[in-house]
């Protein structure tokens, strides 16, 4: 066998070298490569204290990424593919560990003991009258003043195709005016089909209440304008109307005939403004709780959002009875996103599942008591896909 060598031009294989070069660093002619899952641990900031906070990144083989931190168990990133294939931010955010600590309007963290309102922050178990703290206009709102939203959480990152982190707190015995010491574990997985899974789970030494959610704001634009132009619905079939300080009459309305119908697909904007029906001004727009009509505790969908530019669309999944909608009503500008959006009134949604509001006041409500020897559960789950 005779090998034959071709005379070749010093330029021609500097040419050659530099593009075999320039292929082997843009991967081109190769297969793409999809993103590794995994969850990663990084410092996000300092107490005054000395304490650390940290971030986890989540990651799924899909490409998406939802970033929480252990204080508050905040979302404090969630990455979403629009209908291009391109990954943007969908929730409410703040740039920094600094601005976390001096408050958001609940952008994402886990609320608790209690979600939601109860009157005047008092309520009475067996026979024995309970004092929270009225921290929303003479009420008592998402916990008091140092709820779950403010607390540093132990968490555990779980490695996997579908990784996850689990954070726990034991809630002592009298905290923010609660009986009972409580043991708390959320636990959030990021699934290989772009869901975000959350399942909460709480036992107790002594009768108490308790309602767990996020109160994650979302906005399927990638953060480009309001969510007036979103199409909600929501699987309900009665909703509770409220008094002035919207705290629920009692009484559960069917939604058929109102500006609160969504059990077909609706705009959001469309009937938001509708002050001739006294709820909407009660909540300045939707502030809400929504009672599903599968009365069930099976993990059922409870509602849909679909961003008809992006083409985003998320259906959310839940054990709980009812969701409460805030279309971000109070929102104002003062406060910029890490992508230096200033979140004008209503630039973002939440869907808050849980059981109803003010629920210890009221015997006819489905129960929040919680008993030693039980053990609390709740699972909700936000899916993302294009259409």
């Amino acid at each position: 066998m005779f090998l034959t060598l071709i005379p070749v031009k010093a330029t021609t294989l500097v040419l050659f070298l530099a593009l075999n070069t320039l292929l082997n660093q843009t991967g081109a002619g190769q297969k793409t490569t999809r993103p590794k899952a995994g969850i990663q641990k990084a410092v996000f900031g300092r107490f005054p204290d000395g304490r650390e906070a940290d971030l986890f990144t989540l990651r799924n083989a899909a490409g998406m990424e939802v970033q929480i931190t252990n204080y508050g168990g905040y979302i404090v990133s969630w990455t979403a593919p629009d209908k291009t294939g391109k990954q943007e931010s969908i929730t409410l955010n703040v740039p920094t560990f600094a601005d976390y600590l001096k408050g958001t309007p609940s952008f994402g963290p886990i609320i608790g003991r209690f979600g939601n309102r109860i009157a005047k922050g008092k309520f009475t178990l067996d026979g024995q009258e309970y004092t929270l703290a009225a921290n929303s206009g003479g009420n008592h709102i998402h916990g008091g003043r140092v709820g779950f939203d403010k607390k540093l959480w132990t968490a555990t990152p779980i490695q996997g195709a579908e990784p996850a982190l689990k954070l726990s707190y034991t809630s002592p015995d009298g905290e923010e005016g609660y009986p009972g010491t409580l043991a708390v574990e959320v636990t959030y997985t990021l699934r290989k089909d772009n869901a975000l899974r959350i399942d909460y789970k709480a036992t107790t030494d002594k009768p108490t209440v308790i309602n767990l959610t996020n109160h994650a704001y979302f906005n399927l634009t990638g953060m480009k304008r309001d969510v007036l132009g979103h199409v909600l619905m929501i699987n309900a079939d009665q909703y509770l109307p409220t008094d002035k300080s919207q705290i629920p009459t009692g009484e559960l309305k069917p939604l058929a005939g109102t500006p609160f119908d969504f059990t077909k697909p609706a705009v959001v904007g469309t009937r938001i403004n509708d002050t001739t029906e006294t709820q909407i001004r009660y909540g300045h727009g939707y502030d809400h709780c929504f009672v599903f009509s599968d009365k069930s505790n099976r993990l059922k969908l409870g509602a849909t959002v679909y961003e008809p530019e992006s083409g985003r669309y998320m259906e959310m999944y839940t054990t709980e009875p009812a969701v409460q909608l805030y279309t971000g009503n109070h929102l104002n500008g003062r406060v910029t996103g890490k992508e230096g959006v200033a979140y004008g009134r209503r630039y973002g949604l939440c869907l808050e599942t849980q059981h109803f509001p003010d629920s210890p006041n009221h015997p006819n409500f489905p129960s929040t008591t919680l008993q030693p020897g039980e053990t609390y559960k709740s699972t909700t789950l936000y899916k993302f896909s294009v259409k």
